[in-house]
């Protein structure tokens, strides 16, 4: 009896977790109270799981570089537009790194074109840079299929997301990191050096991001110091 009560506690409990989650489609609440707490950072990185868990995996390297990580596991480039005044522009940091869209080709939200989710990258560049914050967008990492969609065939779908981004950050001159070439496979698949799940990198994986990033990030931030100035 005391076994079947926990267990009907377990599941009562996962359903509520899924209900407030529901409630809070935006998940407003994840990072309110490390917002109250964190003191204008420097650096924001804006994302899903992958930056998630970049800053469990390599907490050192967040600290080190003064970076904040704002990544929410699952989520996609619709749901980040709704929380970047909250996770973003009210920290008043001088740049914010822009990493997402793979969560959209997952249809974690539901279906959207790959022009949409270049919209709410582009909504997001604009807030940043009307509120004197120098944004830097990033590629897409290569994943060959999502375990919780099999049906989607993503890489041919992020090889073409990432040209249609680095397309519009030269156009803009948006500083753009390019995490996609070093870490691929011919077949677009993410280096299984990299990777154990296809889509999230291991250890080995964001030592390569980390090389990619902090170059760009350092112009960017020289480059931020003009933007306020204007």
């Amino acid at each position: 009896m005391k076994k079947i009560l926990c267990t009907v506690l377990a599941l009562a409990g996962l359903s509520l977790g899924v209900h407030a989650q529901t409630d809070d489609w935006a998940n407003f609440g994840r990072f309110e109270q490390e917002n109250r707490e964190v003191s204008q950072p420097r650096v924001v990185l804006m994302g899903n799981s992958i930056t998630e868990l970049w800053v469990r995996t390599h907490p050192e390297f967040f600290a080190s570089h003064g970076y904040v990580s704002r990544g929410i596991s699952g989520q996609t480039t619709s749901q980040m537009l709704v929380r970047f005044r909250a996770d973003v522009i009210d920290l008043r940091p001088q740049v914010v790194v822009i990493c997402a869209g793979t969560n959209d080709i997952a249809r974690n939200t539901g279906y959207i074109s790959l022009p949409h989710i270049l919209g709410n990258l582009i909504s997001m560049v604009e807030l940043a840079r009307a509120n004197g914050i120098q944004p830097v967008l990033c590629a897409v990492p290569p994943t060959r299929e999502y375990r919780w969609r099999k049906e989607v065939k993503p890489a041919p779908l992020v090889r073409e997301l990432n040209g249609m981004i680095r397309a519009y950050a030269e156009r803009e001159k948006i500083p753009y990191v390019d995490y996609y070439t070093p870490m691929a496979d011919p077949d677009g698949g993410m280096n299984r050096a990299y990777t154990d799940d296809e889509v999230h990198p291991v250890s080995a994986g964001y030592d390569v991001m980390e090389a990619a990033l902090v170059p760009v990030v350092e112009q960017a931030l020289k480059a931020s110091k003009k933007l306020r100035r204007k």
